[in-house]
C-alpha cells in the first residue's frame, strides 16, 4: 500500500525530472517572442549632422570594431548630408556602415522568421494539421517571392521556395549600399530613400534619371524609407531571374556547411551592374578593404526599455522623443 510519504517523494521526483524541460520549453518562448518584437521596439532616429549620430552611437556603446558586444536595433531615417564633408573618410565610412548594419540585421530576421514559417507549415502539412490560414500565408510568401505553383504537393517548388527565402551576408549589402548610393549622397538616396539603384518601369512613380536616354521609360523607385529600401533589395536578390546564380552559390554553401559570405555571392551579381565582372571586382574589393566580413557576424541586441535609455542619457542632450532628432542645438529647442 503506497503511503502519503511515498506519493510526496515521487511528485517531487518528477518534478525535478521536468524542472529542465520547463526551463528550456520557457527560454526559447522567451527568445521567440524577443525576436519578434525586435523590429517593433528598434529606436526611429533621424540625425541632423554626422557628429550627432556619432555621439549617438556612443551613448549606445556601439563600437564598429566591437560589434561581438551586439548591435542596437535601430531604423535610421536619413544619412547627413554633411557625412561627406564634415568627417574624414575613414570615418565617413565607418559611421555609414553603423547607420545601416542594424536595419540589415532587422530585414535578415524578417526573412528568417518567414523561412521557420514556411518550415512549420509543410510540417502541419505532412501531419495533416494544416489549416486554412496556413494555406493563405505559404501563398502570400510565394507570391512575395515571384513563386506561383503547388508548394505544399509538388518538391520542387518547395525547393525553389526554400532556396529563395534565405538571409544575405550582411558584408554583401553593406558594400552594395555604399557603391550604389555613393555612401548615401546621391540624389536618389536624398530623395527617394534608393540605396540600390532599383528601377521602376511604372511612369511616374520614381525619379527620372538626368542621363536618361531618349525613347526610355524607367525611373528610379522611390521609398517611403531606407528599410524599405533595403528589404526590397533583399527581396530583388531572393526573387529575381537574374540573381538565380547567387541563390545557387548560397544554397551549395549551405549544404556543404560553409560560411555564406559577401565575396562568395558578388560572382551572382553579373547582372546587376552593366558594367558586368568590373563591378563585380569593385564590389569584393569594397568588402576586403573596409573588413565588411566583420558584419557577418554581427548580432542585434535585446531592445531596451524607453525608461532605461533616459536614464543613462540623462542630460546628454542628443534625444527629443522615441523618434529621435538627433544633431544640432536647433533640433533641441524644436522637439523638446
Amino acid at each position: 500500500m503506497i503511503n502519503h510519504t511515498t506519493i510526496s517523494r515521487l511528485r517531487t521526483s518528477l518534478f525535478l525530472l521536468l524542472l529542465p524541460l520547463f526551463i528550456a520549453c520557457h527560454l526559447l518562448t522567451d527568445e521567440a517572442a524577443a525576436q519578434q518584437i525586435d523590429h517593433d521596439r528598434a529606436q526611429t532616429i533621424r540625425p541632423e549632422t554626422t557628429s550627432g549620430l556619432q555621439a549617438f552611437y556612443q551613448t549606445l556603446d556601439y563600437d564598429w570594431m566591437q560589434l561581438e558586444k551586439g548591435v542596437p536595433p535601430l531604423i535610421l531615417e536619413n544619412i547627413p548630408t554633411d557625412i561627406t564633408y564634415s568627417v574624414n573618410t575613414a570615418s565617413k565610412k565607418r559611421t555609414f556602415f553603423m547607420g545601416l548594419l542594424p536595419m540589415v540585421l532587422l530585414a535578415n530576421q524578417e526573412i528568417e522568421q518567414e523561412r521557420e514559417e514556411i518550415l512549420l507549415i509543410f510540417e502541419r502539412h505532412s501531419t495533416g494539421t494544416l489549416s486554412f490560414d496556413d494555406r493563405q500565408r505559404l501563398e502570400a510568401i510565394a507570391n512575395r517571392y515571384g513563386l506561383r505553383g503547388h508548394m505544399l504537393n509538388d518538391h520542387r517548388m518547395r525547393s525553389r521556395l526554400l532556396r529563395r527565402v534565405d538571409t544575405l551576408p550582411p558584408a554583401l549589402v553593406l558594400a552594395q549600399a555604399a557603391n550604389e548610393s555613393a555612401w548615401g549622397t546621391s540624389k536618389f538616396a536624398q530623395r527617394g530613400n534608393n540605396f540600390f539603384g532599383e528601377w521602376t518601369f511604372r511612369p511616374g512613380t520614381g525619379i527620372v534619371p538626368e542621363d536618361r536616354p531618349p525613347g526610355e521609360i524607367y525611373e528610379v523607385r522611390k521609398f517611403s524609407s531606407i528599410y524599405e529600401s533595403i528589404r526590397s533589395y533583399m527581396n530583388n536578390l531572393n526573387s529575381n531571374g537574374a540573381y538565380r546564380k547567387l541563390r545557387d552559390i548560397r544554397e551549395r554553401l549551405r549544404q556543404a556547411e560553409q560560411p555564406v559570405t559577401g565575396i562568395a555571392l558578388t560572382t551572382g551579381l553579373l547582372k546587376y551592374s552593366q558594367r558586368g565582372e568590373d563591378y563585380i571586382v569593385e564590389i569584393q574589393a569594397m568588402i576586403r578593404q573596409n573588413r565588411l566580413s566583420l558584419a557577418n557576424s554581427a548580432f542585434l541586441r535585446q531592445p531596451e526599455t524607453d525608461a532605461a535609455i533616459r536614464t543613462r542619457t540623462s542630460g546628454s542632450g542628443l534625444f527629443s522623443s522615441r523618434n529621435r532628432m538627433i544633431g544640432g542645438f536647433s533640433s533641441m529647442v524644436q522637439n523638446p
